[in-house]
């Protein structure tokens, strides 16, 4: 809709994980660092979480994106309370048969599948996504995976990412023996104010549109309702922007963003970090000034003078 009227390539806001947008702030980039680091150093198990919508799966898809063949990879994203098998789950997302499969098949089939890779000089890396929903016994079956590496190599390496109630999750008495085998833990933040202007202009930018679309005070009032949540920024930004397209403004500012807030905030669903302005009333126009006549202006009053009256007529000129 908005696209040509800001010469944009492509919408710039999307709610979808888009790696192609990944916006680097010092938190998005100390978590890809210790990632990497994780890979790299053969950690058993990596622990990334953070709050909905700050950025974890967009960073695992720009990770998948940058991994080189000495890996091979199995995504699990869709995970729930009634996750059911595990196993299941592990070897449909490294595509291996395991229909009439039980447990123990199950399981030897995916222990041989690790070994055969590790003999090919490739690690498993197992990566699950949603990993909050996930039981505290589905979290001590994947540890007793894990036991399948031996000496100083690891066979199969595990990140779990998720939001903090894994983290709450992991703290548990009983999961003790998991939580002293993750080598890498960090949790990330929502942006400062400075880093949601940077993450403004970015998108704007890779988008192909005007970096300075978004003004200063609009960029300050994103932050004010959105507590520096990318998912918020880019759906309070994609409204803005088709208001503005529908007012035809060139620029957005921070009255326009107050007034996608308040209208998003009318509607009980929007979880915004402030509360928007009320309209302005609108000032109605002061009447106009009285005209006066300057050409009586400070004229002295004029008495009228009366008609003389007509002189009384002689008899006897009758």
């Amino acid at each position: 809709m908005y696209e040509s009227f800001y010469h944009f390539r492509e919408k710039p806001f999307t709610l979808l994980p888009d790696p192609g947008f990944l916006f680097l702030s010092d938190k998005h980039r100390m978590a890809l660092t210790l990632l990497e680091y994780g890979l790299m150093n053969q950690a058993g198990f990596t622990v990334i979480s953070g709050d909905i919508g700050t950025g974890k799966t967009t960073l695992i898809r720009h990770l998948l994106n940058n991994m080189d063949r000495e890996h091979t990879v199995g995504l699990i994203s869709n995970t729930h309370r009634e996750f059911g098998e595990l196993l299941q789950w592990i070897l449909l997302a490294f595509n291996l048969d395991h229909a009439g499969m039980n447990k123990v098949e199950m399981y030897q089939r995916f222990i041989d599948f690790i070994i055969d890779e590790y003999a090919h000089s490739r690690r498993t890396v197992l990566i699950v996504d949603e990993a909050q929903n996930m039981a505290a016994e589905t979290l001590e079956e994947l540890r007793m995976l894990s036991n399948v590496n031996a000496d100083k190599d690891q066979a199969l390496q595990v990140i779990l990412v998720g939001q903090r109630e894994l983290r709450d999750t992991l703290r548990r008495p009983d999961l003790v023996q998991f939580a002293q085998r993750i080598s890498v833990d960090y949790h990330l933040q929502p942006l400062s104010e400075g880093e949601v202007a940077g993450y403004i202009r970015h998108r704007v930018e890779v988008a192909g549109g005007d970096p300075k679309l978004f003004d200063a005070a609009a960029c300050q009032a994103v932050y004010r309702f959105s507590g520096g949540v990318p998912r918020l920024i880019n759906l309070l930004c994609d409204t803005a922007l088709v208001y503005g397209y529908a007012q035809e403004q060139q620029h957005i500012d921070s009255t326009l963003i107050n007034d996608v807030a308040r209208e998003k905030q009318q509607g009980g669903i929007f979880p915004t970090y402030a509360e928007a302005e009320p309209p302005q009333p609108e000032t109605s126009q002061p009447a106009p000034p009285a005209v006066v006549d300057t050409t009586t202006k400070n004229q002295p009053e004029l008495t009228p003078v009366p008609a003389p009256e007509p002189a009384p007529v002689n008899p006897c000129m009758r």
